[in-house]
């Protein structure tokens, strides 16, 4: 390997664990993250001890007074009063120490030596970082190539995640609005579905931003052995969540601003059900179980106390109970999303909730994470066999975008104490959560603690930077204050599924992109094309008795 020296170790930084360089940089290659080293021995051995640049400040510069006619070059005035032109600049540089990578440990020990004044300190070449930024290789079984290093030449030093970490300790891709997280997301989805992989994924698309990964079937870049991978895309008007599926709290939940006595009855109800019919039962049920109620226990006869259905309160709750389940496409007494169906290697299943309410939105989710995660615990333990619907012999990975509206910060909704729960103990149950959000902020601050892998993309809003900071330990200051500053594509990569922090540029989808914008001033002009023009004119020389017929259609 050969050596590229960059400067001079001139002394330890402000905190032990850093140390400060000289350099005058010609090239321009001592950029922020950039990765250089100084050789030390450390047990008797040579090692390169590896550390991340976080600040460079100049050291040589033209006095202000030489700037003061931006129409001669502050060289020539130099030049003028008998000055030598400088030759370059000179810059004071700032770096982390991170240590050397110890193989068989799969990380980085600091040996907290410091480099002498004046040692050399070299710029790590492409292959080093290849070998010790990542814990995989691209193409290994494994690993997701998300990109490539930002500080170097395209593709020169990839970036690949390391998979059985961030589905064993979870992930959170944090973003502006267009800053490209969904399309990041796209492109880890694409490396889980390679064959290297063959991920069971499950989408949570509340506004039908993925279906463009169907095209991922038939591509030959998914295909190897005989595997191509399959996606499903469940559309909101195929989703049924079975009523019995429910708990007490989605009841509540669906049912805002119940009076004290509603949610008594309610509750009496939903336990009296459950009591006589199981985990099967339906709406005629809850509703027999509801007109029967008393004031203390509930009945399960039918025709006792029928008068207390005059009861205002009964039947204001017969009234919201019926209004909210009994029309719904979604709340059904006996069909519901199959968990195998929905859930198999190889298989990416998008799960689109466009067009639905929010609350039930929420309640959908809730529902199949509770059931994902209890059949994932009952298999794991023997308690359910093959015939049952509760088995699932593999691990899961659910990406759910939006996540701020299904674990909002300060706020209580039926789907934020499910996560709370897979996010601590998910993990023993092979049952993994990614969460995809545009306003941190707005985030629960346990949730997004608990997600040990993270890909920060750029975030200007400072109460979103605050929240990262407090919640996210693995990403330094340094590399906080770079979030504002990076551009489309660009991301911060931390957290268990990478051996070190690191800045990279995503790779492109092999896949087409769902999530642009429509293109307005586009559109308007495509009305005055002469096609849309020529199409008017046809439909204004239609028979008078055709069009009437057409209007009727949408009276």
């Amino acid at each position: 390997m050969s050596k590229k020296c960059i400067g001079t170790a001139k002394g330890p930084g402000e905190s032990a664990h850093e140390y400060t360089f000289v350099t005058p940089d010609a090239e321009r290659r001592v950029k922020h993250g950039e990765f250089v080293y100084y050789e030390a021995g450390v047990g008797g051995q040579a090692r390169q001890i590896l550390g991340r640049v976080t600040d460079r400040i100049p050291l040589r510069l033209y006095p202000d007074s030489f700037m003061a006619d931006p129409s001669v070059p502050p060289a020539e005035v130099a030049r003028m009063l008998g000055f030598h032109e400088q030759q370059h600049e000179l810059f004071e540089i700032t770096v982390v120490v991170m240590g050397y990578y110890q193989p068989d440990l799969g990380d980085f020990i600091n040996p907290r030596v410091p480099p002498q004044s004046g040692s050399p300190i070299y710029i790590a070449d492409d292959e080093m970082l290849a070998q010790v930024l990542t814990k995989k290789q691209v193409g290994q079984i494994g690993s997701a190539h998300i990109g490539s290093l930002l500080s170097r030449g395209p593709d020169a030093v990839p970036v690949a995640l390391d998979v059985r970490s961030f589905t064993g300790t979870h992930l959170a891709i944090i973003a502006s609005t267009g800053a490209g997280k969904s399309y990041l997301a796209s492109v880890i989805i694409e490396e889980l579905m390679k064959p290297h992989n063959r991920a069971s994924i499950l989408i949570v698309d509340p506004h039908g931003e993925y279906g463009t990964l169907q095209e991922m079937m038939g591509d030959t870049a998914f295909q190897a052995d005989g595997y191509q991978p399959t996606v499903r895309t469940i559309r909101p008007d195929q989703i049924r969540v079975r009523i019995s599926s429910m708990d007490l709290g989605d009841f509540r939940y669906l049912l805002p601003n119940l009076s004290e006595k509603m949610h008594y009855h309610l509750g009496q109800t939903y336990n009296a059900t459950r009591h006589k019919h199981g985990d099967k039962w339906t709406l005629g049920d809850f509703m027999v179980m509801l007109r029967s109620v008393g004031d203390d226990q509930p009945t399960t006869d039918p025709d006792a106390d029928l008068e207390l259905e005059e009861d205002p309160t009964i039947r204001a709750l017969i009234w919201r109970v019926n209004s909210l389940l009994g029309q719904s496409r979604i709340f059904h007494d006996f069909e519901n999303l199959v968990l195998a169906d929905l859930f198999q290697p190889g298989l990416c299943t998008v799960l689109q909730l466009n067009e639905i309410d929010q609350r039930e939105q929420q309640v959908i989710v809730a529902t199949l994470l509770r059931r994902l995660n209890r059949a994932r615990m009952d298999t794991e333990k023997g308690l359910a066999g093959e015939q049952d619907e509760t088995y699932l012999p593999y691990p899961a990975f659910v990406l759910i975008e939006e996540a701020h509206n299904y674990a909002p910060a300060n706020a209580d909704v039926v789907t934020t104490q499910i996560l709370k729960t897979i996010l601590a103990e998910g993990r023993k149950f092979g049952v993994s959560v990614g969460l995809i959000s545009q306003r941190p902020g707005k985030l629960d601050g346990d949730v997004l603690s608990q997600c040990m892998t993270q890909c920060i993309m750029r975030i200007v809003n400072p109460i979103d930077q605050a929240r990262i900071a407090e919640s996210v330990e693995s990403v330094g200051r340094d590399l906080l204050n770079e979030l504002p500053a990076l551009s489309k594509g660009q991301v911060i990569v931390s957290g268990a599924a990478v051996n070190t922090p690191l800045m990279c540029r995503v790779r492109p989808r092999i896949t087409p992109h769902g999530a642009e914008d429509p293109d307005a001033p586009a559109r308007w002009l495509a009305h005055f094309s002469d096609t849309a023009i020529a199409d008017r004119k046809r439909e204004q020389a239609l028979p008078r008795e055709a069009k009437r017929g057409s209007s009727r259609l949408f009276k």
